[in-house]
């Protein structure tokens, strides 16, 4: 008789419980940085709609963005390829922040507000990347603090100014090919973000070479390196390439008759552009744009431009000073141009070089007697208080107090109020103002942009009579600092009178109506 088989028990041993999984905290030294970006977003915030005046580019910016919000293209009107359109695509999916918070003034002064996240960025990008530059924790705050506090810094952040995307993008780059871990990933990403960056503004592709040379110095010797920048030049040709892409499809990358093409818009801007004249010439526009910069902040500038010829030699800020090399020398060369918002672009790297220098000599001093590196900290301590904080106090009271607007916001109101048939009238105005008439009901294609007059040969076609057919003219100093250069402009403001005037005598506006009689 066989016996039966008795079952076999099997003892297991009960797993042992994973241990629990750490969180990721944010690292303490993290609360510095964002402390002092609040604190310097609360300065930006005070008064940013009544200063600086609202400008004609932040007109354009946000009406081309309006236009892509509201599905009527890239521009609003002829997008001819002046500049790329990632710049005010980007402000489009911001433009919502001045409604939901509802803040008062003009649409273009309102609309600043959704420049903050924008400059916030930017400001704990310039910290990052001071401390992958090894800054010291305090040098890298100190360079926060200096591109976010100076009086210039604080009137051209203000603005809505494409250049301001670009330097947030153009930071991430370098943030990213100075990452410690330098996996392949980082070097690809800082490629896409340097083609975002000029795709947002394609002046900052002079910058491009500091983070080529971040690159190279922070890609491990050997195998390496090819790795690092194959994937730099894929990220940039991959994003990069999409803008002449969108021109050969639509039969927009060569010139032709009877379009616009991207070829020739860069032909135009490089070679048919008139130039803005000598830094060195007095009375030129580059030489009174200088001294409207020093105006407000001679500091940033001269201490920046000293401390570039100071780190010159020193290898670990070599790339922050590639970019104001750059920056300044085509500033410089003869017969160029130069925007009014150009400054932008080289603050942020001006403010990491100062920060850098000061940090080399505060290391330097370690290597003598214990009593040179707090002498010299007291020193720096000294100057700031002395001479910094005082200029910079005295810079932002106005942009705390000034309402250079309110000329803009008193005329926006007379013609949201007292123009009658609005629907009918066909005026003429600055981009400051145009999104303002549209929004108080006002026919889009009667609301011209007065350049549009002499240089769309789309306008003509809706003024079969020429300057007759016009209502209204809205005469601002923008339309008024070069009228010998828009015929049609100059026939319009001779052939008015003004019916009501807002603001002071230099910024003087005027709501003119047109006396001559219709043919």
């Amino acid at each position: 008789m066989t016996a039966a088989l008795s079952p076999t028990l099997v003892l297991t041993t009960p797993a042992e419980p994973d241990p629990p999984r750490r969180r990721r905290r944010l690292p303490r030294e993290a609360l510095l940085p964002a402390g002092l970006t609040a604190l310097v977003l609360v300065v930006l915030s005070v008064n940013i709609t009544g200063f600086p005046m609202t400008s004609d580019d932040e007109g354009t910016y946000l009406a081309q963005a309006w236009a892509v919000r509201q599905g009527h293209g890239l521009a609003h009107y002829t997008y001819w390829y002046d500049h790329p359109p990632l710049g005010w695509m980007q402000l489009a999916a911001l433009s919502w922040l001045p409604d939901l918070l509802g803040v008062d003034g003009t649409t273009v002064a309102a609309a600043r507000v959704a420049m903050l996240p924008v400059v916030a960025a930017s400001l704990l990008l310039v910290y990052l990347v001071g401390r992958r530059l090894g800054l010291t924790v305090v040098a890298s705050a100190g360079a926060l603090l200096v591109f976010g506090l100076s009086p210039l810094a604080v009137t051209m952040d203000r603005g809505i100014y494409l250049d301001s995307f670009a330097v947030a993008w153009m930071l991430a780059a370098l943030a990213l090919a100075l990452s410690p871990q330098r996996h392949l990933w980082h070097f690809t990403a800082a490629g896409a973000a340097t083609a975002i960056s000029v795709l947002s503004k394609e002046t900052m592709l002079l910058t491009a070479p500091a983070v080529a040379v971040a690159l190279w110095q922070n890609a491990a010797r050997g195998s390496t390196r090819p790795w690092a920048a194959g994937g730099y030049l894929s990220g940039l040709t991959l994003i990069g390439m999409f803008y002449p892409l969108y021109a050969l499809l639509r039969g927009e990358l060569l010139p032709g008759s009877g379009h616009v093409s991207l070829i020739g818009a860069w032909t135009f801007q490089l070679a048919s552009r008139s130039g803005s004249g000598s830094v060195f010439q007095s009375g030129t526009g580059t030489s009174q744009l200088l001294h409207s910069w020093l105006y407000y902040d001679p500091i940033i500038l001269i201490a920046g431009l000293v401390a570039t010829l100071v780190a010159l030699p020193v290898r670990r800020l070599r790339p922050v000073v590639v970019a104001v090399v750059v920056l300044v020398v085509v500033a410089l060369r003869p017969g160029g141009y130069v925007p009014a918002m150009y400054v932008v672009q080289v603050l942020p790297f001006l403010a990491l070089v100062i920060a850098g220098v000061l940090d080399e000599g505060v290391r330097r001093t370690a290597r003598g007697p214990r009593w040179i590196r707090p002498a010299a900290l007291a020193t720096i301590a000294v100057l700031v208080a002395a001479t910094v904080a005082p200029s910079w106090w005295a810079g932002n009271r106005r942009a705390l107090t000034a309402d250079d607007n309110a000329g803009y916001t008193a005329a926006a109101a007379y013609l949201r109020d007292r123009v009658p048939a609005k629907d009918s009238v066909r005026i003429v105005v600055d981009d400051a103002l145009w999104l303002d008439c549209v929004r108080a009901g006002y026919r889009r294609e009667n609301t011209i942009w007065f350049y549009k007059l002499d240089l769309d040969p789309a306008i003509p076609e809706q003024l079969p009579n020429g300057w007759h057919d016009v209502d209204y003219v809205i005469s601002t100093p923008i339309m008024r600092q070069n009228p010998g250069a828009l015929p049609t402009v100059s026939t319009l403001l001779a052939h008015s009178t003004p019916i009501a005037a807002f603001g002071p005598p230099d910024g003087r506006i005027e709501i003119r109506r047109i006396i001559e009689e219709k043919s």
